[in-house]
């Protein structure tokens, strides 16, 4: 069966947002038909909309994969659901958050899941972590990741002084 390369952004900002990028990543490479090949360091961010919140700890991981993109994007939110997360409050705080940003160069439009991800070339949290494990990314149909941060301010955007993934990374 042929793998297709993809991109997830991790985020979390309550209860221990370490643990939880941890975790996530962990559930993530036990998965038998998820291949983690690069995750970033992780990144303390400013919340982007949505109600007053704490800041964020983002992260990206780069990853082979045989399922379907709505089958990894099941995969996600069962990660998701197993860290308590809800989905009441539209750009709220949360336990954990794994979003696909790119699966291949699938471009889809359907109403559960839209590829690549429709705000991912504005995010500063998700541009500058992927930026820092793959310097030559693409983001389809949008452009070259190098040329979407050099063209954004990044100062919401600050690296861990931890590497908290040391170990997870092939």
């Amino acid at each position: 069966m042929t793998s297709t390369p993809t991109v997830l952004a991790l985020g979390a900002n309550l209860g221990d947002p370490m643990a939880a990028l941890q975790g996530a990543v962990k559930a993530l490479s036990q998965h038998p038909a998820i291949e983690i090949t690069s995750v970033s360091s992780a990144y303390q961010t400013d919340p982007v909309g949505g109600p007053e919140q704490p800041v964020y700890l983002n992260a990206v991981v780069l990853a082979k994969t045989t399922l379907t993109a709505h089958e990894l994007l099941a995969v996600a939110h069962e990660i998701e659901n197993s860290w308590h997360r809800t989905r009441e409050v539209h750009w709220g705080a949360r336990t954990l958050d794994i979003d696909i940003i790119t699966y291949g160069d699938l471009v889809s439009l359907d109403e559960i899941l839209t590829l690549p991800h429709p705000r991912a070339g504005g995010r500063e949290f998700v541009l500058v972590p992927w930026l820092e494990i793959d310097p030559s990314a693409e983001l389809p149909g949008i452009g070259p990741v190098a040329g979407l941060v050099a063209a954004r301010p990044t100062g919401s955007v600050r690296r861990t002084s931890v590497l908290p993934f040391q170990g997870l990374n092939p």
